[in-house]
């Protein structure tokens, strides 16, 4: 069964996720894709959802794909049951899991069972195609891109950080260019959205 938990923000949803992992019986190790922010100056973001697995008992393996050869990187895709990408560059991201022919693998581990958790870019490249979100993210830092096409998991378009700063002038950006070109879902920094097959349901995270 498909299972995806896709956020702007993973430490803005935590009881979500917490409620999510234990009713899905998660266990306790994730595998931990940090790549899309090496090209974001702010990463403070990553630091917090890995303080938020950790808290929650999770052990977490860290896996930069810039860092990974192509091999080691299929090969600890493959074994992993639990997959988080991190935000950042969604170009970047996508580049960089192109460049080590990792976008089957991931459809198939997660036609398999493995879940997928993505936050912000990692939220966006389950898309069919992620030329929407050129207007967020900078598409120059992805030189080696010859493509847009991404994961294709889903048959929305996820918008992450709609209303929330620096984002709130971008993602209205996106809003008035693609609204009625594309089936957009616009989450703020408090949403997750929750995919299990053909279902999709938006959560709150209460304050």
């Amino acid at each position: 069964m498909k299972q995806l938990f896709l956020c702007s923000y993973f430490a803005g949803v935590r009881d979500l996720f917490r409620q999510y992992a234990s009713e899905k019986q998660l266990g306790k190790q994730v595998l931990f894709i940090p790549t899309a922010g090496n090209v974001e100056e702010y990463r403070d973001y990553i630091d917090e959802a890995k303080v938020v697995f950790e808290d929650l008992g999770f052990a977490v393996e860290v896996l930069d794909l810039a860092q990974t050869d192509q091999e080691t990187a299929q090969a600890k895709i493959f074994q992993t049951k639990l997959l988080y990408i991190a935000g950042g560059n969604s170009f970047y991201l996508l580049q960089e899991l192109k460049k080590k022919h990792l976008l089957s693998l991931i459809r198939e581990q997660i036609a398999d069972g493995m879940v997928y958790v993505g936050e912000s870019a990692g939220a966006i490249i389950t898309a069919e195609d992620i030329d929407y979100s050129k207007l967020m993210d900078d598409k120059g830092v992805a030189g080696e891109l010859s493509d847009t096409a991404a994961l294709n998991e889903v048959d929305f378009y996820v918008l992450p950080h709609v209303g929330e700063e620096p984002f709130a002038e971008s993602t209205q950006a996106i809003l008035d260019t693609y609204g009625d070109k594309l089936n957009l879902l616009p989450i703020n920094n408090s949403q997750a959205v929750l995919v299990e097959d053909e279902e999709v349901k938006v959560l709150v995270e209460n304050k």
